[in-house]
């Protein structure tokens, strides 16, 4: 197999294997005998693409289809771009090196809001027209997927369809659908519609926005009468017997996850009032103990990793941790294995399990409190009290672990000053429990506290999707308010403050809740320069600005008003199950600062039970 770069490239650009290929567990098929060719893409670079579950799962999904070869492709980091657009050389894909312009599908994830204008640097790099209306009958079909699909809209001009919820279920209909109109006769906007009936897809064409003079939502139908007003999210219910690749692919470089990936459960039963995820993935569905235990032996012999780590949004959450954390530490005992056990709540149970699998000296403990103050954990119902937190920290350090992580927001909806310097405060409060619990003889120096900010984004399908934002320069006020009253603190030597400037979050405020004349503002932003806009070392705000002023669009529009819950909001024709009743109701209860106990203590009453399965029905 030729590579789509030669040496000369290769010996120009950072990190070479980024581009060529031929890992191990990577699928190749002849591509003479497979109907659809499918590459599915992250617009991020290959460290990070490599690292995303999503992405594994959807290629051994489609890969197990005979009929499908499915290759991957990620975007090239600025020094490959610069070369490839100079030279005019097509974005490939990594498997069999050849043009993603002439695969069947081109699959693109939306992970983020700020990869937006790496999608179109996808689709400028593969020759593919970039908006959906100019595509001709040979170009791919450009497909979303992702968490940003559950607002598509400021980049649907730019996707001839969209799959929304969870890939295990509607991809055959879908590639059957294609395979049925390549026999009788293709015809790109045919099998569009057709599609348009499929559950899940979404095909923006096929739906027309219509806007009151005050920029507004009047209205949003389909074009016409056989294609269905709402699309419902697409969920797997049945998690343990679902499609879940055994031969994850090992990379030749170091990667950000570089390690085997169990998904022990999806959903959440916290119901936090700002958390995105805990929302659309409703309801909580575990996976069997022992089918976790069968995929652990078989992801670590078939790729040869040395570390597995549990993926789930609370893994503490998760109805058998005990007996499979146990399983896993006698496995990877016996093969010399570590563990990583992310999103943990600090509890006895955890504390002891991370006292067995991490190196205390060298580890550090992470508390997401979100808020300093009790009343503002109560309006986002974090379910978290300042007791919680101390006697977590307490156990934490009579454990041997002498360095703490807290992450905090800032701008949450009903802040006041004296919420934001509780933070400060509850840092203090931590250190000083250090320093009144362990003797001076049996300190091992300094406790550390490192306190992290970021800044309050709302997200659509939450209680808070329709509170204001923040303006920059009041989030950098607060952020300034909290370093210096830190600084005030008795134990301020024991106490480190970090926060990021606030340019990138009002932007991907503006596209988290934006509508379709975003798009004009993302093609002008990416044909100023900008690219890889998560990155700190790439990102500018100069293109944005012009990008703004060019399109005579205000982005003061989408994140600093305060929506009527009346309103009709550019993802309201999506249906994930959670109610729209539901969500005003946590919306008047967090201005209220009124507690919502979680799913497993009792039923809420969300909607999410109309999936017949999962928590809802684990009574």
């Amino acid at each position: 197999m030729k590579l789509a770069l030669d040496d000369r490239i290769l010996l120009q650009v950072e990190k070479p294997a980024r581009y060529i290929g031929k890992e191990i567990n990577a699928v190749y098929k002849d591509k003479e005998r497979v109907k659809i060719r499918f590459a599915m893409c992250f617009p991020d670079i290959y460290e990070i693409g490599m690292s995303h579950l999503g992405i594994q799962i959807i290629y051994d999904l489609l890969n197990r289809r005979d009929d499908v070869w499915c290759e991957r492709v990620y975007s090239p980091w600025v020094d490959l771009h610069k070369i490839m657009k100079e030279d005019h050389i097509p974005l490939f894909a990594l498997e069999s090196q050849e043009p993603v312009k002439d695969f069947d599908f081109l699959g693109i994830t939306l992970q983020y809001e700020m990869c937006y204008t790496n999608v179109l640097q996808v689709l400028d790099l593969a020759g593919i027209p970039l908006f959906a209306k100019d595509r001709a009958e040979e170009d791919p079909i450009v497909i979303g997927g992702g968490p940003c699909t559950y607002n598509p809209e400021p980049v649907a001009d730019f996707f001839d369809l969209f799959y929304i919820g969870e890939a295990e279920t509607s991809y055959d209909a879908l590639l059957d659908l294609y395979l049925k109109h390549k026999q009788e006769g293709y015809d790109r906007d045919t099998f569009l519609h057709e599609a348009g009936k499929i559950p899940g897809i979404y095909v923006p064409k096929l739906y027309e926005p219509v806007y009151h003079p005050d920029g507004t939502l009047a209205s949003f139908e389909p074009v016409s009468d056989d294609l269905p007003k709402t699309i419902r999210k697409e969920i797997c219910m049945d998690l343990t017997n679902a499609v879940y690749p055994r031969k994850q692919i090992v990379p030749y470089l170091k990667v950000t996850q570089d390690r085997s990936v169990l998904e022990i459960m999806r959903g959440c039963i916290r119901g936090c009032r700002f958390c995105q995820a805990g929302m659309i993935y409703r309801p909580l569905r575990e996976r069997d103990e022992e089918k976790l235990e069968e995929l652990a032996r078989e992801m670590l012999e078939n790729s040869g990793n040395e570390e597995i780590s549990l993926s789930s949004l609370s893994s503490s959450d998760y109805s058998k941790l005990p007996e499979l954390v146990d399983f896993l530490m006698e496995y990877a005992d016996r093969k010399k294995l570590n563990i990583s056990l992310p999103s943990l709540r600090i509890d006895a149970f955890s504390l002891d399990v991370m006292s067995k699998v991490q190196d205390i000296r060298k580890s550090s403990l992470t508390f997401a409190p979100e808020a300093g103050s009790q009343r503002l954990r109560n309006v986002i119902n974090k379910g978290l009290t300042e007791e919680n937190i101390l006697e977590g920290a307490k156990d934490a350090f009579l454990g041997g672990w002498t360095r703490v992580k807290l992450y905090f927001m800032l701008g949450l909806p009903t802040e006041t000053e004296d919420d934001i310097l509780a933070i400060p405060e509850l840092c203090n409060k931590i250190a000083k429990l250090y320093y009144e619990l362990i003797p001076k003889e049996e300190r091992k120096g300094r406790v550390q506290i490192v306190a992290s900010s970021s800044f309050f984004v709302p997200k659509p399908f939450t209680p808070f999707q329709w509170a204001k934002m923040e303006r920059r320069e009041d989030f950098l006020k607060k952020a300034e308010t909290v370093n210096h009253a830190m600084h005030e603190q008795l134990n301020a030597r024991s106490i480190k403050y970090n926060w990021h400037d606030a340019k990138v979050s009002v932007l991907e405020g503006i596209f988290a809740r934006g509508d379709r004349r975003l798009s004009a503002v993302l093609l002008k932003a990416y044909e100023h320069g900008a690219l890889f806009d998560a990155w700190t070392e790439t990102f500018s705000m100069e293109p944005w600005i012009s990008a703004f002023e060019e399109t005579g669009i205000d982005p003061d529009f989408y994140v600093h008003r305060e929506r009527p819950v009346e309103e009709l909001l550019p993802w309201d024709f999506i249906d994930i199950g959670v109610t729209r009743q539901f969500l005003i109701k946590e919306w008047e209860k967090a201005q209220n600062e009124i507690v919502t106990p979680n799913c497993r203590m009792q039923c809420n009453g969300c909607g999410a039970a109309a999936f017949q399965g999962g928590i809802c029905y684990a009574r």
